[in-house]
């Protein structure tokens, strides 16, 4: 019996493992700080976006998908049409007067307003006295209201006394009914928006020349390279990814010109200026009886257009890229 009592008052050799949890990683508290921070900073241009961007472009699309009259703006029951409103823009006569109309506007404005900005931004590369002075007054027509460029392009245009038509008489030339012939008017509203985009593709390609270095050219010279050489096998390959970015945004805002042509011929004679941003601004406000739901479809379709090229440019700089 006193065995038992030993062996049961005895240390027992048997050890019991106890896990211990280890202790959580908490995060330290700057780091949520400094997100609601970056939040903070993001919060405006988040709102701004959302206020001027994205909740007109769902307008847009309402106003297109439903019949919208003064009376329905009042009381707010638009009938539902779906793609009516489309397929009535698409079957228009005027659709294919206007289709043209646009890529003939847009294609010549970018082409001659690339081509003079860029000669522009070359020529001031190289610093000369008063370049600075020169390089200021070009960017007037960016600067002007465009209500004042319009305005000063129909009075130099003017059939009767305008100063072109008496520069060409004064040579022995003919008069131009620049405005009011349909075999002109979308030529006068090309020739004032190419004044107006000069300085924005001068301002960009400018910059982007900076940006090369000036050693290659040094480079280029002394291994017997001319300017033209220098030119084609420097400047412009450089310069193509300012180069595109200019263009995509002189494509996008040449597509939303409305206000030149407007105050100039307000799309016409006979529609020959008439461009999808003319025909949408002429539906909802130029008549007695506006057509909203029309003129947000012609909207939207110049959105796509412009999604398009954006898209396609997006794909071009990821080809690049990779």
């Amino acid at each position: 019996m006193s065995t038992s009592l030993a062996s049961a008052n005895a240390p027992s050799t048997d050890t019991v493992s106890v896990v211990v949890p280890a202790p959580t990683k908490r995060r330290p508290s700057h780091i949520y700080g400094s997100r609601w921070i970056a939040f903070g900073f993001a919060a405006p241009l988040i709102a701004y976006l959302l206020v001027f961007y994205v909740y007109p472009l769902i307008r847009s699309v309402d106003l297109s998908v439903h019949d919208y009259t003064i009376k329905a703006f009042v009381q707010g029951n638009a009938e539902f049409v779906g793609f009516d409103n489309y397929i009535t823009v698409l079957t228009s006569p005027l659709f294919a007067q206007a289709l043209a109309n646009t890529a003939l506007f847009v294609a010549i404005s970018l082409f001659f307003q690339y081509t003079i900005g860029l000669a522009l931004a070359v020529f001031f590369r190289n610093n000369f006295p008063l370049s600075g002075v020169l390089r200021a007054l070009f960017l007037v027509p960016w600067l002007l209201p465009l209500i004042v460029s319009a305005s000063t392009w129909s009075w130099m245009l003017n059939s009767d006394n305008g100063v072109v038509n008496s520069v060409i008489t004064a040579f022995g030339g003919q008069s131009i009914n620049w405005l009011t012939s349909p075999q002109t008017a979308l030529t006068a509203v090309i020739i004032a928006n190419i004044w107006l985009g000069i300085p924005f593709n001068l301002v960009i390609l400018y910059s982007g020349l900076q940006n090369i270095p000036g050693d290659l050219y040094e480079a280029a010279s002394l291994d017997g390279a001319g300017a033209w050489r220098q030119f084609w096998s420097i400047t412009f390959p450089l310069l193509r990814p300012v180069s595109a970015i200019t263009i995509l945004l002189g494509l996008v805002y040449t597509l939303k010109v409305v206000d030149i042509i407007w105050i100039m011929t307000a799309g016409g004679p006979a529609n020959s200026s008439t461009t999808l941003a003319v025909w949408s601004y002429r539906e909802a406000f130029g008549t007695g009886q506006p057509a909203f739901s029309p003129a947000a479809a012609v909207g939207n379709l110049l959105i796509v257009i412009a999604l398009i090229f954006g898209f396609f440019y997006l794909r071009t700089q990821r080809r690049e890229v990779n």
